[in-house]
């Protein structure tokens, strides 16, 4: 029994260890396959961008600024070229870890906005304006593929692969390079090979570190391809979980919107108690004094009774008015019945400066996302008329990809700052509850440049697009 024992423990060790150097040597081919794969994408933009630089260089040698443009056109080139291994790149590490280990990372890209044409003749990228239908093409790619979530994981991926795979290659390949070295260094390395002699000695301990050093790079080969699909995983994963720092931080962001929200809500509702009790109230009761006073000059005084009838009439008129107003600045009619555009021109008609209108909305968004935009450009018109010493302002209404897009362009003076005032902090905290970003390009001398974003749904496919000079 004893003996069938040791048999079957030996039987055991060594098909461990035929799987173990399988496996490393299924390692070694893998890793060998990702270091080819990694050198056309390496060479290919860093030819291009030395042939790019040296042709530029070689053209303009006559010229001071030579070495400059050269180097402008290296970086230019050099990235365009490697450009075109992001896509490809990324798919064929997708296919290798499903192959390799069933690890499937689906990959999903957001629409890119086709390019359209306003009434004004430039071109709308989905992100900004061009004249020149190529440049537009270009700005928009260049813009998608930043934004694109998917893409920006394929663009970080073709930056970590190279490095990431030379430094597993270069691992066991070291191991393995050291390993020959000692092996070969043992066998032919010494002339004294007496059992007791020191090059005997020094013959087996080289040739035993090399076979070691051997062994151990086979080995490791898996493990380093296995290091590379983990890295590839969370590079490339979409789907993966959300960081502990992350979630805190959208925890504390939500947090501070929804206070930002209920706060706005109750200074909202005091300004409505402050005006209804300074305003319309004080009027009113001062009109139901003024009945009572009338009903006992009716059979003493008609003439001063109807006086006062006058006087009352017309305090209930301007009572009228103010609820009116009052309504406006909650919510103005024109908004609630021919939507953001008519009431953006509305507007527009009484603003102190020339304002141009271009309003492209399939349908009307969400009525708080449409009082959010309304007032906000409220805010944007009165700080132009007031602060940028403009002679034009423009205001742009787009709904593309998800989004209510409002751009507010004035020739002034710029240098808008947020924090020299509480206009522009009161539109951000109020974009803020509908997770909408506020974006500001404003230089010295001008012109300023404000950009609303609010994430919405629109409710039909009906398009209506207008432009409109005020």
């Amino acid at each position: 029994m004893a003996a069938e024992s040791r048999i079957s423990g030996g039987g055991a060790v060594r098909v461990r260890t035929e799987a173990a150097l399988t496996a490393g040597g299924l390692g070694l081919a893998r890793l060998a396959l990702l270091v080819l794969g990694v050198v056309p994408t390496v060479a290919v933009p860093a030819f291009g961008a030395v042939f790019a630089g040296a042709t530029v260089a070689w053209m303009l040698d006559a010229y001071y600024p030579a070495a400059l443009f050269a180097l402008v056109a290296a970086v230019i080139a050099g990235l365009t070229l490697a450009g075109l291994f992001v896509r490809p790149g990324a798919r064929r590490t997708r296919a290798r870890l499903d192959s390799w280990y069933g690890l499937r990372l689906p990959v999903s890209y957001s629409p890119r906005p086709a390019l359209e044409a306003d009434a004004r003749g430039h071109w709308w990228t989905g992100y900004s304006y061009h004249r020149s239908h190529g440049v537009a093409r270009l700005a928009q790619l260049l813009h998608w593929s930043l934004r694109d979530r998917a893409t920006r994981s394929e663009i970080l991926w073709l930056v970590v692969s190279p490095p990431l795979v030379v430094a597993l290659g270069a691992m066991v390949a070291g191991l393995l390079a050291g390993g020959v070295v000692y092996l070969v260094m043992g066998v032919r390395g010494y002339e004294s090979y007496g059992p007791t002699s020191t090059g005997a000695a020094t013959m087996l301990f080289s040739t035993l570190l090399g076979i070691g050093l051997i062994v151990l790079g086979v080995l490791l080969a898996p493990y380093a391809v296995r290091l590379y699909a983990e890295v590839a995983r969370r590079v490339l994963d979409q789907d993966g979980r959300a960081t502990h720092a992350q979630l805190t931080r959208r925890v504390a962001e939500l947090t501070e919107t929804r206070a930002d929200a209920v706060g706005s809500q109750a200074a909202e509702l005091r300004r409505i108690e402050r005006d209804l009790h300074d305003g319309a109230q004080a009027r009113l009761v001062a009109i139901g004094m003024t009945l009572g006073t009338i009903e006992h000059l009716m059979e003493t005084d008609p003439g001063a009774a109807r006086e006062l009838l006058s006087e009352a009439r017309q305090s209930s008129a301007r009572a009228l008015q103010e609820l009116r107003d009052l309504v406006r600045g909650i919510h103005p009619p024109v908004l609630a019945e021919r939507g953001l555009g008519d009431a953006v021109r509305a507007l527009a008609l009484d603003c102190a400066l020339p304002t141009e209108v271009c309003v492209s909305l399939p349908d009307r968004p969400p009525a708080p996302v449409e009082a959010t935009a309304y007032f906000s450009i409220c805010e944007l018109l009165a700080n132009a008329a007031k602060h940028s010493g403009a002679e034009q302002v423009w205001v742009d209404i787009l709904y593309r990809a998800g989004r209510l897009r409002v751009t507010v362009t004035d020739d002034g003076v710029g240098v808008a700052d947020p924090t020299r005032g509480t206009g522009l902090r009161g539109i951000e905290r109020r974009l803020g509850t509908f997770d909408g970003v506020l974006a500001i390009d404003s230089t010295s001398g001008g012109p300023t440049t404000i950009t609303l974003e609010l994430p919405c749904e629109l409710s039909s496919p009906r398009t209506s697009t207008s432009f409109e000079k005020v």
